[in-house]
């Protein structure tokens, strides 16, 4: 038996004894999204109230389990009854519930989200069956928000490094033969087989090999990496231990934004607890394999999720791409073969070397296999990260997972793949998750990004949001991603301020097409995607810019006005409250105006109106009142 198999076999008995545990444990999500929520004011709370009164309670901070929107989260372990998982918990509640529940027999149902171990309780049904969870299937994530992720005992106890012994027992090629067969692709976005990178850099001459993981996630509203890595890090160095072995390299690099403070603190601890166990260095676990790792911080460019871009950021050198070939896996890294792999793909790994590859391809499309993770944000009503087979509908995702539009607003569109994935209409959510059928409707996997939009979105100012990050983004190396973004952001421009032309709109198409022909990256060669698919399925918006002058969705502040209407007005003072420009004015109870020179058509005052007494003023002159909004009643999600 290895000294790691013995670590293990102790990890596994002391894992054991807390699932037992006589005194109470509560789990508290404390990733970036729990914090972000007030999961440090209930850590607070819980520990002081523990403090004071000597209880003899244990409490663990996890990752994020996945349901964000019902941050902060705490599962509560108490012997003799089901665990339970809370959602919306603050310092109160917290409290209420180590009260009610851990000293007493009130399981406080009311913000109780499921049951999480088997056990009748009344009024809580199994968190598996919660809307947001049963269509999941939770493989990569199947640790997050479950272990402590600065406690390596933890992930050793649930199978952890089993992957890696058993790619030692293989050896490289039986190893790359399993990683074949299982059909992975890699989840950066391309979705590239991963076998085949791999296996054009053990082709490649010499003995010097890198490997890298790219953990630079700059996709606006993404954020699968960030997790995976503060929930269970050891999942992605494990990865990282069986793809090295595989290829021959011994020296891996992450690349990590410097934005994500605690998964850099997370990365940092889990890999001296690898150096405690001998899974870093020289002659690791008696198989004559070396291999180190280190960590890079970069700048939060965008660009360098380009594997060039990333290659030169590691090496010193400003983020900006290289012609290809040669590719990274012939010469990348100091003109050394790299395999650069993302987060998700590495944290595959240890599935299918620990399960066999049949079992990790029982999942997902004919041409798509596994699962994927997709971080659910926008306007829908279960915003959080959520794992699902490949090929599942978009539908499903959208509306069963995420609970649909809230506010009884009609779904318009999502958003795939980040600034440079594609809007997919409505109408269109029959379409299978996969890459192809994403690149056939315009738009792309990306890194698992996906935005919901709603009604009262325009999409020609989404397309001018996604085009401007993309421009700023962009490291000006090439001409036609330098310049013809640019070129296609001032049409944009001009549309949404109503000086548009029709002409502009096969202008925009034609640059488009120079732009993704002619760009060095990829970075280039995808962003005129949100322009080419709002013009693809919502023309019609683009036209009633250019030839009425208006926002069919009163967002392009350039074509409307805001104005109070004095014969409905209350004088309640609630705009004025709100208004950062201070351009209300007004007497209680006696109805207010709006400067118009000093107003930003924010659209605060409409929104914040209990009755909606604005009236929007359009450019074309039409005066349309927004008539009193109803009151929705909500069921608990």
């Amino acid at each position: 038996m290895t000294s790691l198999q013995q670590v293990c076999t102790e990890a596994r008995v002391q894992w054991d004894k807390l699932q037992d545990s006589e005194v109470p444990v509560l789990f508290v999500g404390a990733a970036t999204c729990g914090r972000a929520a007030g999961a440090t004011e209930v850590l607070e709370a819980l520990r002081e109230r523990i403090e004071r009164d000597e209880l003899n309670v244990l409490v663990i901070e996890v990752g994020c389990l996945g349901p964000c929107s019902f941050e902060p989260l705490v599962i509560v372990h108490k012997n003799g009854s089901p665990r339970i998982c809370y959602g919306n918990v603050g310092p109160d509640e917290v409290v209420r519930i180590l009260e009610s529940h851990v000293f007493g027999d009130d399981p406080c149902a009311r913000w109780a989200l499921g049951k999480m171990t088997p056990g009748k309780l009344d009024g809580i049904d199994d968190f598996n069956t919660h809307p947001m969870m049963h269509r999941q299937v939770r493989n990569i994530l199947r640790n997050c928000g479950l272990i402590d992720p600065e406690n390596v005992h933890h992930y050793l106890a649930r199978d952890g490094y089993r992957g890696f012994l058993k790619a030692l027992e293989l050896g490289p090629d039986k190893t790359l033969e399993e990683i074949k067969a299982s059909r992975l692709r890699g989840r950066g976005g391309a979705g590239f087989p991963a076998w085949r990178k791999w296996q054009f850099c053990r082709d490649a001459p010499g003995p010097t090999k890198y490997l890298i993981c790219n953990a630079d996630e700059g996709d606006p509203g993404a954020f699968m990496n960030r997790s995976l890595i503060e929930g269970d890090p050891h999942a992605v160095l494990e990865g990282m231990l069986i793809a090295a072995f595989t290829l021959g390299a011994s020296q891996g690099y992450i690349y990590c934004r410097a934005e994500y403070p605690l998964a850099l603190q997370r990365l940092d601890v889990a890999i001296g607890q690898m150096r405690a166990l001998g899974l870093l260095g020289r002659d690791i676990q008696g198989s004559g394999f070396c291999f180190d790792l280190s960590v890079k911080k970069g700048a939060g460019a965008f660009v360098c999720g380009e594997e060039t871009a990333l290659i030169a950021s590691i090496e010193g050198r400003r983020g900006m791409p290289q012609p290809r070939p040669p590719f990274p896996a012939v010469s990348g890294l100091l003109g050394k073969p790299t395999v650069i792999q993302n987060v998700e793909t590495l944290g595959n790994l240890p599935l299918i070397l620990r399960n066999g590859a049949q079992s990790y391809s029982q999942y997902g499309s004919e041409s798509s296999k596994g699962t994927k993770t997709f971080a659910l944000a926008g306007k829908i009503k279960r915003t959080g990260l959520v794992e699902v087979p490949l090929g599942i509908k978009l539908k499903d995702i959208i509306c069963e997972i995420g609970g649909g539009v809230p506010d009884g607003k009609a779904l318009k569109a999502v958003q795939t793949g980040g600034p440079s994935g594609g809007c997919i209409p409505a109408e269109k959510m029959d379409l299978p998750v996969d890459y192809e059928a994403l690149t056939q409707a315009g738009s792309i996997m990306g890194s698992g990004g996906m935005i919901v939009l709603d009604e009262d979105t325009c999409m020609v100012d989404v397309a001018k949001y996604f085009l401007s990050f993309t421009q700023a983004e962009s490291c000006g190396k090439c001409a036609p991603c330098r310049v013809g973004t640019r070129a296609m952001l001032s049409i944009l421009e001009r549309i949404a301020a109503g000086e548009g032309q029709m002409a502009d709109l096969e202008k925009l198409e034609s640059v488009a097409q120079t732009i993704r022909d002619g760009s060095l990256c990829g970075l280039g060669q995808t962003a005129p995607n949100p322009v080419l698919t709002t013009l693809r399925y919502f023309r019609n918006e683009y036209e009633e810019h250019i030839r009425k002058g208006q926002c069919p969705a009163f967002v392009c502040s350039r074509m409307i006005s805001y104005h109070i209407d004095r014969d409905r007005c209350s004088g309640c003072g609630a705009c004025a409250r709100v208004c950062p420009v201070e351009a209300i004015s007004g007497q209680k109870k006696k109805p207010h105006a709006i400067d118009q020179e000093t107003c930003i058509r924010c659209g605060m005052c409409l929104s914040t109106c209990p009755a909606r007494y604005a009236a929007v003023f359009r450019r074309s002159g039409e005066l349309t009142r927004v008539e009193p909004r109803k009151e929705v009643k909500r069921k608990s999600d």
